[in-house]
């Protein structure tokens, strides 16, 4: 590609060269900008700079951005519930044993082979084998997932999930008879040392914390509670309610051995919400639980 340069104005003297960058290129958002100043080819006065480098009044920036790697993902009809679409987010709606993103062992069927074919235009920033994906669930949970169709919303609803703004509020069937109705899981989650396949609370782990409501109370043996996330670690929910005694029904890795058979963890996304990147408008969005979560609850109610 050919390249582009640009002279720092008065006004963005002392900014940061990303944020100086960004805002005279607003074509490219800031993550795009920050990954070629890692690779050494944004320059100003034709030498490359740092990421922390402030720009000064004068300054010519210049960048020649790498040609887009063609994406080499079979895009597939796989009849995705969309629940809300604009030229900036798409909302869906995931089934329980979808995998988000193409990996070893699951090339096709995934999230993103359907919102390739569903869509031509989604945020680059996570690279070719993830375009748009902002956040993850895991196969077997079902629910709500976010997707940026462009790199500045993308930027946007990460920067949003970092600044803990994000609604997101899962459905948990649960082993155990819960007494209290509500209660906060404040403890930093890590790899299991003992299991490298398994994430579990560990001291130096990241920070993470679920809030959880109980709805109701399923004899002594199960309850249903509602999760929300402050912040998002992998297997967050599965983890933290079975550090308190609590596991997650279903779940083949968490859970005990004796658990219902469900195809995994009893586990739903329901509720989304997100500040638009382009409106500012607060969105929130809600999926119902799906025909088989309903119809193992009512099983199990009739049995108490």
């Amino acid at each position: 590609m050919t390249a582009v340069s640009y002279t720092v104005m008065q006004e963005l003297n002392g900014e940061r060269i990303d944020k100086a960058f960004a805002a005279m290129q607003q074509d490219w958002s800031r993550s795009q900008i920050q990954a070629w100043l890692k690779d050494g080819i944004v320059m100003v006065n034709d030498e490359p700079v740092k990421t922390k480098y402030k720009v000064k009044e004068g300054d010519v920036i210049s960048v020649t951005p790498p040609e887009t790697e063609p994406l080499e993902i079979v895009a597939e009809d796989l009849n995705l519930e969309i629940v809300y679409e604009d030229s900036d987010v798409i909302v869906v709606n995931k089934p329980k044993g979808m995998v988000v993103h193409p990996a070893p062992g699951h090339a096709t069927g995934t999230l993103v082979n359907g919102l390739m074919y569903h869509c031509k235009d989604l945020s680059g920033i996570n690279g070719v084998a993830r375009p748009g994906i902002v956040h993850r669930i895991d196969k077997d949970t079902s629910g709500l997932l976010m997707v940026a169709k462009n790199d500045k919303a993308h930027e946007s609803l990460v920067q949003q999930l970092v600044d803990k703004t994000v609604t997101r509020r899962y459905t948990a069937l649960v082993h155990g008879h819960i007494p209290h109705d509500k209660g906060t899981i404040d403890a930093p989650i890590g790899r299991d040392s003992r299991d490298r396949q398994k994430m579990g609370v560990v001291d130096n782990g990241k920070h993470a914390i679920t809030h959880f409501t109980v709805i109701d109370r399923l004899g002594v043996d199960y309850t249903l509670v509602q999760c929300r996330l402050e912040t998002g670690r992998t297997h967050q929910i599965r983890v933290h309610m079975n550090y308190i005694g609590y596991p997650l029904a279903g779940d083949p890795k968490y859970g005990p051995r004796k658990t219902l058979d469900f195809g995994g963890q009893v586990l739903h996304a329901g509720v989304l919400g997100f500040i638009h990147p382009s409106t500012g408008e607060y969105l929130e969005f809600e999926a119902p639980l799906p025909a088989d979560y309903e119809e193992l609850l009512k099983e199990l109610k009739s049995n108490y």
